[in-house]
């Protein structure tokens, strides 16, 4: 669970930093959205992460199981409550539940429409603006009214997916084997920071959209 967790972080704050790019360039985003289209790689890389999801996923349910059954009403496992991760620990699974309920809201508004609908041919969205990622960004974050609620939606998805990392790359690091004293607060704060740099580019560009659609409305 702690693998395919980091694994998952790395990937995220891949994905942040590409669409960072989208507020200083549509024409670079697209490009990136190009490259990562229905090309070999990307399917290998897109059926990796989704496997990496499933595993993390599932050893979530198996740990939560075993953890009541063997301390009532203790949810997550781990060494000592720490000051600062107390309600994240005991809501993991509830924070990862959350973050999942709005993946698949990401995946139906992006993937669906832009990788899927090259692998399909046009199925499901139109073939030649598959690649038009930041076409899909906008509209879907600018329109007026359904936008600003997505928006909203959506900073409530990166709240949760911050809490859910906050604690989750702490305890990652303690589980394999960064738990004595000296590391232990420190971990802590490599955590929070790297929490925070994931969430971060996402946040940033929803509110840039969401500035944008509230100018649209005025």
């Amino acid at each position: 669970m702690s693998i395919s967790g980091l694994a998952l972080v790395l990937f995220l704050l891949f994905h942040g930093c590409m669409n960072l790019v989208l507020v200083f360039s549509e024409k670079w985003y697209n490009i990136i959205c190009e490259t990562l289209g229905a090309n070999w790689y990307a399917l290998i890389g897109t059926l990796g992460l989704a496997f990496l999801v499933l595993v993390h996923f599932c050893y979530a349910i198996y740990l939560t199981i075993q953890n009541r059954a063997a301390r009532g009403n203790d949810r997550y496992a781990i060494s000592g409550k720490k000051e600062g991760v107390e309600w994240e620990s005991e809501n993991m699974l509830v924070l990862g539940a959350v973050v999942i309920g709005f993946l698949i809201l990401h995946l139906y508004n992006f993937w669906f429409k832009m990788q899927l609908a090259e692998i399909t041919g046009g199925a499901t969205a139109p073939i030649e603006d598959a690649a038009n990622g930041a076409k899909y960004v906008i509209a879907l974050f600018t329109t007026p009214i359904y936008g600003q609620i997505y928006c909203a939606l959506y900073l409530i998805w990166l709240a949760a997916l911050w809490l859910h990392l906050n604690h989750g790359v702490w305890s990652a690091l303690h589980t394999l084997g960064w738990n004595n004293l000296v590391w232990m607060k420190r971990i802590k704060v490599i955590g929070t920071i790297m929490a925070t740099l994931v969430v971060l580019p996402f946040v940033i560009v929803v509110c840039y959209y969401l500035g944008v659609g509230i100018g649209m409305l005025c």
